[in-house]
């Protein structure tokens, strides 16, 4: 979804609002150098654990009714996507309890993020930013992927889609006002789709 490359294979990341999900680990594992930041980090792995049984049936459930927004390809059922979201979040689990203050979970969230300048060499951040429009407004957008690249030399957005399965009303203002800033904006597709329509992310620059 965001387009790496064996060019990426030595750039230090950041997720934002990565959530319980399994990327950092997974990356990690394969020699990438990844920090993950959001809110969710400030609680303990069990109180974590608990809360993803609290509301995983109720995800499926919502993705259930709404499965014609998606595409059953590489994915072929709900059963299956709930295994590998299930398998994914436990992966997290495991890792996020081994870091133990390693520093690869930060609680932090957007639009303002606890890192100087020019951190990283890639800000990325997936299902958050242009998903909640009707939540988030466009300032919002625009102050995070400031903020995005700030720490990072890019950032890289994805989907472009709001909750639904349309394009974000916010998409075309929010790059308008970034490239008056004076940031570099590129929409483009990349070889994922899983949201019927979610196959292109945002790469901006300073």
């Amino acid at each position: 979804m965001f387009a790496l490359s064996d060019a990426d294979q030595n750039a230090f990341i950041l997720g934002c609002g990565d959530g319980p999900a399994s990327f950092n680990a997974e990356a990690t594992a394969r020699g990438h150098s990844v920090v993950s930041c959001d809110p969710i980090y400030r609680f303990t792995p069990d109180q974590i654990r608990q809360r993803i049984r609290d509301t995983a049936e109720i995800v499926i459930e919502q993705t259930r009714r709404n499965q014609d927004e998606f595409v059953w390809t590489s994915i072929r059922s709900i059963e299956e996507l709930r295994d590998i979201r299930l398998a994914s979040m436990d992966t997290f689990l495991h890792d996020f309890d081994r870091d133990n203050r390693g520093g690869r979970y930060v609680a932090a969230e957007l639009p303002q993020l606890p890192f100087i300048n020019a951190s990283f060499r890639l800000a990325l951040c997936s299902h958050f930013l242009f998903l909640y429009s009707e939540q988030l407004s466009e300032d919002f957008d625009v102050a995070s992927i400031s903020e995005m690249t700030r720490v990072a030399d890019e950032a890289r957005i994805f989907p472009l889609l709001a909750l639904g399965g349309a394009r974000s009303n916010h998409v075309a203002a929010v790059s308008g006002r970034l490239q008056r800033a004076g940031h570099a904006v590129l929409i483009e597709k990349v070889d994922y789709e899983f949201q019927r329509g979610g196959n292109e992310m945002m790469r901006v620059r300073a």
